[in-house]
């Protein structure tokens, strides 16, 4: 198995891809060769995503956000931050897609798992609040600094907010047949 260092106040985690942990805040990457034999069944374990999944960074290293591309709060999100982010500073890729299944196995997450935005830079992934964050740090002002005092709020209390959107974003803002980019 992949050596893997959990810092928990830093609430960041080294280490191959694994499996994924739900209060998992942020994943760090490190690239390690695997020599655990494992079932038919759990192919997709004995896969190096962070290894497979390189050649999203190699020629761009932007960071790449991952939305649920039917959802109507995520497409507006998406294009808020396209509005937002003259310098385009940030890729997009929705959930649902072969690469975002992908990038979430990167992330450390089940390829079906659409219950939070994930941002991937090449060395980490961030999820959830934090993810917010994050995206906000890299659009235009005053964003960043919005960023920066949100910080202060505990994590428990944005994720708590966060996840209380998440799980009725379908039933609040409603859902499209197919993601629009």
């Amino acid at each position: 198995m992949a050596m893997q260092l959990q810092f928990p106040c830093a609430g960041v985690r080294l280490g191959a891809s694994g499996p994924a942990h739900v209060n998992k805040r942020v994943t760090a990457f490190a690239t390690q060769s695997r020599s655990r034999s494992r079932s038919p069944s759990r192919a997709d374990d004995d896969v190096d995503w962070v290894q497979a999944t390189s050649a999203f960074f190699q020629r761009d290293t932007r960071p790449i956000m991952l939305f649920d591309g039917v959802c109507n709060l995520c497409n507006g999100g998406v294009k808020f931050v396209r509005d937002n982010d003259r310098n385009r500073r940030i890729r997009f890729e929705a959930l649902q897609s072969e690469a975002g299944k992908n990038l979430l196995r990167r992330s450390g997450r089940a390829p079906d798992d659409i219950s939070s935005v994930v941002l991937v830079e090449k060395d980490r992934s961030y999820i959830k609040s934090e993810a917010v964050l994050k995206i906000m740090e890299y659009i235009n002002l005053p964003f960043p600094q919005l960023a920066f005092f949100l910080h202060f709020v505990p994590l428990f209390v944005r994720d708590f907010m966060y996840d209380r959107v998440a799980n009725n974003r379908y039933t609040i803002f409603g859902r499209s047949e197919s993601c629009e980019l």
